[in-house]
């Protein structure tokens, strides 16, 4: 046989070869946080009146416990108004439970196991809700603090972030307890009062936890949920958050000598402010496809199309490819590196003036496997050489959160109540912004992020936004939800 002739032969055979390992890849693929769902055994959910839910969601979203950007403008006695509510319409969950209000009105409930070897679980939900920005009172459908139960949802500021969380844990809680359930597990309840403007609360608990020696089996906060619409598939997926993104603030100030804009130097501060700022954003932190974002994708693939699931499976051959088709959607980028992004700027206070000082803001979301001393050294060697002095606003940045387990036997419990019988795929996600759950890490082996409302990219808007509703469907899910979690974890 000529040469031409085994070279042809031997590359058929390697193509072969790969085509081989490629399709036994795809075919064989299972996600590393696949769980089988029949294998976990759910306690069934205890009744809750929907129509007093619903009510009660209503009644709570009358309560003004609005976090402002400067805490003085906060009407606390409305904190005490909701401590008090809470006491009065749920009275079986407080004569089951101990309260603790700590000093900055954050909330601490525990309800004793009758078994001390099992360590507890932990459920929160915030207290405070953000305002409604003046002037777009009229764009809502209902007053946004009115809690008008009307078109199947209550409406109104808090609705789904957070006090739908709040009031469904307590509902579950109340159910339960009325019911005669005894928890072998201690459960506790953290709910912070200012999620919306620091999380001052959630750290005062977790540090109570620590000094008592509390080491939690896992924690679930706010964060993800049911996304009706999911890209790679168009249906819904739960999404549970394993994760936080860090964040910090860099600021650049750029001095120089200012003057009269008639006579500007060579350079002027707001240019070598802005030679600073491309410089920082012209050197993007790598995508890298590992942690929680790819963990998502992957758990999603088995559902998508082939040509999906043969990238997906064979990222050791499509990586490239794969990272290329992520990074069109700002989106899933976002899940897979740290962003960078410049949001505010500061110059001269007069358009014929030139800046003593130009100052810009950026602001990074730090993904896990960075801290925030890597991203200001990067800072540091992209504008080194510039004239320019670089420091973290407010003193210094946030690390992102661990990453929590997707072996775990509370990841397996969450799986299977978010995969509603089987019927909906389960992803674990990062959490790109941030929740009060990340000042518990320290005193849980495992954090979650999960609320099993179900709605489209589109709708999760309303959130901080104009129509803030939840719909009573949603209210009924997550009821079922936690009477169901509560049940099966503390039972």
């Amino acid at each position: 046989m000529k040469l031409w002739g085994k070279v042809g032969l031997g590359l058929l055979a390697v193509v072969a070869l790969l085509v081989a390992v490629v399709a036994y890849r795809t075919a064989t693929f299972k996600p590393p946080s696949a769980v089988d769902v029949t294998a976990v055994k759910l306690a069934a959910a205890v009744p809750v009146d929907q129509a007093l839910a619903a009510r009660r969601l209503s009644e709570s979203i009358r309560i003004l416990t609005i976090s402002h950007q400067d805490k003085a403008d906060n009407d606390w006695a409305e904190w005490d108004r909701l401590h008090a509510w809470l006491a009065s319409s749920y009275p079986a969950a407080h004569k089951a439970m101990s309260r603790e209000i700590l000093p900055n009105k954050a909330l601490v409930y525990s309800w004793k196991g009758s078994d001390p070897s099992l360590a507890p679980i932990v459920l929160m939900a915030h207290q405070d809700v953000v305002p409604v920005t003046e002037g777009t009172e009229k764009d809502w459908k209902h007053p946004p603090f009115e809690g008008v139960i009307a078109e199947g949802a209550v409406w109104g500021r808090g609705a789904i972030d957070d006090k739908g969380s709040l009031v469904t844990i307590f509902e579950s809680l109340e159910a339960l307890a009325a019911s005669g359930f005894q928890p072998r597990r201690t459960i506790m309840i953290v709910s912070g009062q200012d999620e919306e403007a620091g999380g001052s609360g959630a750290q005062a608990a977790a540090a109570l936890m620590k000094g008592r020696g509390i080491k939690a089996e896992w924690v679930l906060d706010e964060g993800m949920a049911v996304v009706t619409d999911f890209p790679m598939v168009n249906k819904p997926v739960a999404v549970i958050g394993l994760a936080e993104k860090g964040y910090a603030t860099l600021r650049i100030v750029a001095r120089a000598p200012g003057g009269h804009s008639s006579a500007p130097p060579a350079e002027t501060g707001v240019e070598t402010l802005s030679k600073a700022i491309l410089a920082i954003t012209g050197k993007p932190f790598p995508m890298t496809f590992n942690g929680p974002g790819a963990g998502m994708i992957r758990a999603v693939a088995p559902e998508a199309d082939l040509p999906t699931r043969i990238v997906v499976a064979n990222t050791w051959l499509f990586g490239g490819l794969l990272k290329s088709q992520l990074a069109k959607s700002p989106a899933s980028a976002a899940t897979l590196h740290t962003t960078i992004a410049p949001t505010m700027l500061k110059g001269s206070p007069k358009e014929n003036v030139l800046p003593q000082d130009a100052t810009a803001w950026i602001n990074y979301r730090i993904a896990p496997g960075q801290t925030a001393d890597e991203v200001m050294a990067a800072a540091r060697a992209a504008t080194k050489g510039l004239n320019v002095e670089l420091s973290w606003e407010r003193g210094g940045g946030i690390n992102p959160s661990p990453v929590s387990s997707t072996a775990s036997d509370g990841w397996k419990l969450l799986a299977a109540l978010g995969s509603e019988g089987g019927t909906i795929p389960v992803a674990p996600g990062l959490v790109t912004a941030g929740t009060d759950s990340r000042y518990l890490a320290g005193v849980a082996k495992d954090v979650y992020r999960f609320a099993p409302m179900h709605a489209s990219i589109g709708e999760f808007g309303m959130i901080h936004g104009t129509n803030e509703h939840m719909t009573l469907e949603n209210l009924r899910r997550m009821t079922d939800f936690y009477t169901r979690l509560i049940a099966t974890a503390a039972g």
